[in-house]
């Protein structure tokens, strides 16, 4: 008798339980959304009208003082020359201004000698690109032995790359509407649009320069600017 009153026990304990579990509940299974990603790209060309460069001299000289006064007047010389064509100061900025020797030695690997280098950088930006043969010539006339890395770019990008952004749109729906109409499917509403611009400016690297006047202006070609853009749209499909 006792043994079956334990046995009833123990079913109404462990159904206790069994109530006290979660309660799981079926859910239908939501439909999965089609989707199509595309990728459209709009470009558009322009003609730069800014330009950056690196215009520098360098002097040696036994003693560095000698190198920082020669390297002095010939940096004053050359940018009151490029004031001189027109550019202002806010768009003048010292980048490098180092002094550091160069040592020489002889069979015996003792040092027979030591000159003093200096360089003296400014990083200029031009405006008026109809000019900037005659500025680099006036520099160079001025002191100018190391001009490098010019990049052709534009002041205001904004219309370029509303103008770029609105055709990498239409690309991009107009591939969709042709892969959508090829599969005998219909588009459906915008998942998810976002954008990459590319709008690098444009380099034309030019190396150091000696000294003295030329007899003719150096010849620029800017040339054109490409702002690109791509769009990722993607769209559900019916």
């Amino acid at each position: 008798m006792r043994t079956k009153i334990l046995v009833f026990a123990t079913l109404v304990f462990a159904l206790a339980l069994s109530a006290c579990g979660p309660t799981t509940i079926n859910q239908a299974a939501q439909p999965m959304t089609r989707t199509l990603a595309v990728n459209g790209v709009g470009q558009v060309e322009l003609t730069p009208d800014v330009a950056y460069i690196n215009i520098g001299v360098h002097t040696d000289a036994p003693t560095a003082a000698d190198a920082v006064a020669t390297n002095k007047a010939h940096t004053s010389a050359v940018i009151a020359a490029i004031q001189k064509a027109g550019v202002e100061n806010k768009d003048i900025r010292t980048t490098n201004f180092s002094i550091y020797p160069s040592q020489q030695y002889g069979p015996d690997n003792k040092v027979t000698a030591t000159t003093y280098m200096v360089d003296n950088t400014v990083y200029v930006t031009v405006h008026n690109l109809d000019n900037l043969g005659k500025l680099l010539d006036d520099t160079i006339s001025a002191g100018a032995n190391n001009i490098n890395s010019i990049q052709f770019d534009l002041a205001d990008k904004t219309k370029a790359l509303k103008d770029a952004r609105a055709k990498a749109v239409e690309n991009a729906k107009t591939q969709a509407k042709e892969m959508t109409d090829a599969a005998g499917i219909s588009l459906g509403a915008i998942q998810n649009l976002s954008f990459y611009e590319n709008t690098p400016p444009v380099p034309m690297m030019a190396g150091k320069g000696g000294g003295g006047a030329v007899d003719a202006a150096v010849p620029i070609q800017p040339g054109q600017l490409t702002i690109s853009v791509t769009a990722n749209i993607v769209y559900e499909i019916k």
